[in-house]
């Protein structure tokens, strides 16, 4: 198993995210857990461009400082949802003889539903952990709403729905 973590950085991770304490708060119980279990952990920035405050080198880009990267762990970028955009990361993870992938992150109807949907079309049991997954309010519904819409609807057939004391489960076998 592989846990994904995805667009955990400081211009995104927000306390206007949808259930911002109890998110960020099993984020990094996951991140520690699979670390501490020797479960391969790999991160995934998004960069949008020159000038949009979200790109490398700037501050906002980075990883917050709560789970941040460890040395030997991977980080790639991308410049679109998917992280499967990213030919470095879409060729490694090809590779790969386990093919589980918990995904956790940022933003539930962008780059996480990407992702998912991506990981599914290519073969990987995609896991998703309740609570792991978050979103902003926008012009058509509720941070609550797009993170239920998706979690219980759009990925219904996609994913294998876990509670996140499964998840921690599943990180310390």
């Amino acid at each position: 198993m592989i846990l994904l973590v995805v667009d955990m950085q400081k211009g995104l991770v927000d306390e206007d995210l949808y259930a911002f304490d109890t998110f960020i708060d099993r984020t990094v119980r996951l991140v520690d857990a699979a670390r501490k279990n020797s479960v391969e952990v790999i991160f995934v920035q998004h960069d949008a461009g020159p000038g949009s405050g979200m790109s490398v080198g700037d501050e906002d880009f980075e990883i917050v400082d709560q789970i941040a990267p460890k040395e030997e762990e991977k980080v790639f970028v991308k410049t679109i949802n998917s992280c499967f955009g990213n030919q470095e990361f879409k060729e490694y993870m090809e590779h790969q003889d386990d093919k589980r992938l918990m995904i956790i992150g940022l933003q539930t109807n962008y780059c996480i539903d990407c992702t998912v949907k991506s990981a599914f079309e290519r073969g990987f049991a995609v896991i998703i952990p309740e609570g792991t997954n978050s979103t902003f309010d926008n012009d058509y519904m509720t941070g609550e709403t797009a993170v239920r819409y998706y979690n219980e609807d759009v990925w219904e057939e996609l994913v294998d729905a876990v509670t996140f004391e499964e998840a921690m489960t599943m990180l310390e076998e």
